[in-house]
């Protein structure tokens, strides 16, 4: 039972990473890549998707909550700088893009623009160095507590900050060019192709500080899922950028989706059966078992979330299709 939650908790943070992804993107693509006078239609293609999109995140927070506790405390504890800083960063996307259309001057407009800005990209900063923290390892002692934060100070951790924040402005690219009128669309279009080597070579950089990382190596479980995950990744992006030359968003969205739910199946994945892995004392390690709560417990909140995963999906669903169509009411070619 322990690993169906471990499962659905990736699951649930993995769809908030896809869906809110193009959320940071698009607020990472008002400083040049929409231009100042797509700002408006590019917040409007967002809107109807916006708070929707960070539900998921408040659901896997609740399984992390209740399945994990002991997980979740030494998450937070080891963790919080970043952790911190990606949720400053979703309050300021939150209130900036709420905000940023009540008053009518032009300069005020521009200051919520830098604000949700600059939240995208501390959300993307977070969550990637929150990754690769899970994925190096972590000071956990005998006492099964986490001695410090100086394990994020690394080169890793740093260098997978900044390739999530280059995917996750490909994908918000990639997100416009499947919203967008046809004429703005274009223009975004060749912003979302180029910026597909930007994270291309973002993920490179990330994977080979990686290997060289004796602190990753030694935290892995599973090498040979380590390295095919990346490969995959580096498909996923030269296939969203097939699909945009090919001027195909829908199949272009969903590889880069694939992107950004890949790093949370790599650590996973790569980490099992651990969930945390000590970098000071082996023994210390903390197991998926011995994260999750009791039996009982576990099969309480099933009756939660048995209903709460396909009303979610639902709801995805259902504001895709009402809201299919660009912002200036054509029916985009998805495929």
């Amino acid at each position: 039972m322990d690993l169906a939650w471990y499962a659905l908790l990736g699951l649930f943070f993995a769809s908030y990473l896809v869906l809110a992804g193009y959320d940071y993107g698009v607020g990472l693509l008002l400083a040049r890549g929409v231009g100042p006078a797509g700002r408006r239609e590019a917040l409007t293609a967002l809107g109807p998707f916006f708070l929707g999109n960070e539900v998921w995140l408040v659901a896997a927070v609740g399984i992390l909550f209740g399945a994990f506790p002991l997980l979740e405390g030494e998450l937070l504890a080891g963790c919080y700088p970043v952790v911190a800083g990606a949720l400053v960063g979703v309050i300021l996307v939150t209130v900036g893009v709420q905000l940023r259309s009540r008053p009518d001057d032009e300069r005020i407009r521009a200051r919520w623009d830098r604000v949700v800005m600059i939240g995208s990209a501390l959300a993307a900063l977070g969550w990637g160095a929150l990754l690769a923290a899970l994925l190096q390892g972590v000071p956990l002692q005998a006492d099964g507590h986490v001695a410090g934060v100086t394990h994020l100070a690394t080169p890793f951790a740093a260098a997978a900050g900044l390739a999530m924040v280059a995917l996750v402005a490909v994908h918000g690219a990639t997100f416009l060019t499947l919203r967008l009128s046809a004429e703005a669309a274009a223009v975004v279009g060749r912003t979302a192709r180029r910026l597909v080597p930007v994270a291309l070579t973002t993920v490179a950089l990330a994977t080979v500080v990686g290997l060289l990382s004796a602190r990753v190596r030694d935290a892995v479980q599973r090498p040979a899922v380590a390295v095919l995950l990346p490969v995959l990744l580096v498909a996923a992006l030269l296939a969203a950028r097939a699909a945009l030359t090919r001027r195909r968003p829908g199949w272009a969205l969903v590889a880069t989706g694939a992107a950004l739910a890949l790093p949370v199946v790599l650590v996973g994945a790569a980490l099992w059966p651990y969930v945390l892995v000590s970098t000071t004392d082996p023994d210390a390690s903390l197991r998926v078992a011995d994260a999750a709560a009791s039996a009982p417990t576990l099969r309480l909140l099933g009756w939660v979330a048995l209903p709460l995963l396909p009303a979610l999906l639902g709801f995805q669903a259902m504001c895709w299709w009402v809201f299919r169509g660009r912002t200036d009411g054509r029916a985009p070619v998805y495929w």
